[in-house]
């Protein structure tokens, strides 16, 4: 159980680690928007996650886009290992680098609060956990963190494309992270049937249960309109089959809150 949360939670925190490279187009998302998931692991169901788009916020002084992913376990699984974990992201409103990224980690007995500061006067990622800091990595260009460089896919020709590339840095190193569009396809979830592409990372830089196992894979199925929403997340490691399945879509705030 426990290695079930946690691979799921990476392989939603990834979602891509592999963003291609080129020019975004309009932003396919909105202030507002908020997208549920099932998760399962085989037919159990384990928990839930979500993905927010929060009002923007300020950065040092810049406005930033707020990416936000939650993960819960459900009651059943609270009994053996209790997840509630947040990311907060945060990228510059042309969506070409990250500013900020908070992964506050609550599972099991484990407490994490991670904060990585992207510092681009000087090219450097500064990672902070409960005050303790590590030394500064070095950033390539237009380098965003593992939530964020999801957001930045979405704006992207998907049609188009083959093979993704883009930078992508947790504040521990920084690597090229690459994907292949394996193919178009329709699938069903819970919230409906969508015709999507679906997408596959690439796993080598990729630690914890992924690394100890090489026949480890994710696929992540994208909405192949211009809004490129995820609908559906597995992966397969050692320890069997993970699923997340789109449940619930909000596009944007209701208007009469707006």
């Amino acid at each position: 159980m426990k290695r079930f949360l946690s691979s799921f939670i990476v392989a939603a925190g990834i979602l891509l680690l592999s963003s291609p490279s080129g020019q975004a187009s309009e932003q396919p998302f909105q202030t507002g928007e908020k997208l549920t998931f099932l998760l399962r692991w085989g037919i159990i169901p384990a928990g839930e996650a979500v993905l927010r788009v929060d009002p923007p916020e300020e950065i040092n002084g810049e406005t930033a886009f707020h990416f936000v992913m939650t993960a819960e376990s459900n009651s059943f699984l609270d009994l053996f290992y209790k997840v509630r974990d947040r990311i907060d992201a945060y990228t510059d409103t042309g969506m070409t680098r990250s500013l900020r990224y908070k992964n506050k980690q609550r599972e099991g007995r484990t407490r994490r609060n991670i904060v990585v500061e992207f510092d681009w006067a000087n090219n450097q990622a500064h990672y902070m956990n409960d005050g303790e800091k590590k030394p500064p990595v070095d950033l390539l260009s237009g380098a965003f963190d593992p939530l964020s460089v999801f957001y930045y896919l979405r704006s992207l020709d998907l049609e188009n494309i083959t093979v993704v590339e883009r930078p992508v840095s947790d504040g521990k190193k920084c690597v090229i992270g690459r994907g292949t569009i394996v193919k178009r396809e329709t699938i069903t979830v819970p919230a409906g049937t969508y015709d999507t592409f679906l997408i596959e990372p690439d796993l080598k830089d990729v630690g914890g249960v992924f690394e100890k196992d090489k026949d480890a894979n994710i696929h992540v199925w994208v909405t192949a309109d211009s809004r490129h929403i995820p609908v559906k997340i597995k992966s397969k490691v050692a320890v069997g089959s993970f699923v997340g399945e789109l449940t619930k879509v909000r596009l944007s705030l209701p208007e009469t809150t707006q």
